[in-house]
């Protein structure tokens, strides 16, 4: 058994965004497709001799006290009664307030490879229910696929066989700001009566089905979010907004001038990924 890793964190697209409707605790229904895609954070992680866990950015930036990187593997210790510890470094490229999942992925990762580097021996699902308390997309990144998310983000179909995505570049576009979560789905502007939907009906589609419900909002919010679709939309490109912003993207299916692009944009050509980096270091069952 190695002492340690490097392993990657991948972003995320979301194809569509819908909500269809409240609870009454206030948690938003929601059904989307979460596409695993190939940009991607990288982390290291060194076994210590100290229960403690530390981490560093390998870049030189300062990090707050506490992020979803060192709660992941503080959980899995919690959860376990582990009592090894860990060094983490990260090399942070994907771009926060994205809407693209950088931080939830970097939770999973961490939880995929501190069950391997401490020899926990935990499956897919018992590290999800971890996750789950983390956030809400942490568990997808633990399933390892493309998938359909359902319910409050909590139900994950995976996308594989033949209801796989038909691999596909994407252009992705961080504008320089980010917007805020929270003040989107607080807004009264929010439209959440969305009809629902079915995989049968995003597969006659796949990269055209649906709309962004939150777009509208994040637009209002962040005037950037309209420049950089707009701007995608000159090359005759389907553009649209991930998750809760600010980040947009579209298929690519036309050449596109990448340096036209505003220099305070992050502008990438990425694919979708088949398959998590990491699915084969989770067993769906005890071994």
């Amino acid at each position: 058994m190695h002492s340690l890793y490097d392993v990657p964190a991948p972003a995320k697209l979301n194809l569509f965004l819908h909500i269809t409707g409240r609870r009454p605790d206030g948690y938003h229904l929601l059904e989307s497709v979460f596409m695993l895609l190939d940009w991607h954070d990288v982390l290291h992680f060194e076994r210590t001799a100290s229960h403690q866990i530390s981490r560093e950015d390998l870049s030189g930036m300062a990090l707050p006290a506490d992020d979803l990187i060192t709660r992941a593997a503080r959980a899995l210790q919690q959860a376990t009664g582990c009592t090894q510890g860990v060094h983490i470094g990260i090399h942070k490229n994907l771009p926060a307030q994205a809407g693209m999942g950088g931080g939830s992925s970097d939770a999973a990762s961490t939880l995929i490879a501190l069950n391997r580097l401490w020899n926990l021996g935990l499956t897919r699902q018992q590290l999800q229910a971890i996750g789950l308390t983390l956030g809400a997309d942490v568990p997808f990144f633990l399933c390892g696929h493309s998938a359909w998310v359902s319910g409050i983000g909590e139900v994950i179909t995976p996308l594989t066989g033949e209801n796989a995505l038909p691999e596909q570049q994407f252009v992705v576009i961080k504008p320089e700001h980010g917007l805020d979560t929270g003040k989107i789905f607080g807004s009264e502007l929010l439209k959440r009566d969305t009809k629902p939907a079915t995989i049968a009906d995003f597969a006659a589609k796949h990269y055209g089905f649906g709309q962004n419900d939150l777009q509208p909002v994040a637009e209002s919010l962040q005037p950037e979010v309209t420049q950089a679709i707009n701007w995608l939309k000159s090359f005759k490109l389907h553009a649209r907004m991930t998750g809760s912003g600010s980040a947009v993207f579209a298929p690519l299916t036309q050449t596109v001038d990448l340096n036209s692009a505003p220099r305070t944009w992050k502008v990438r050509i990425c694919k979708n990924l088949e398959i998590h980096p990491l699915l084969s270091w989770v067993s769906d069952n005890k071994l």
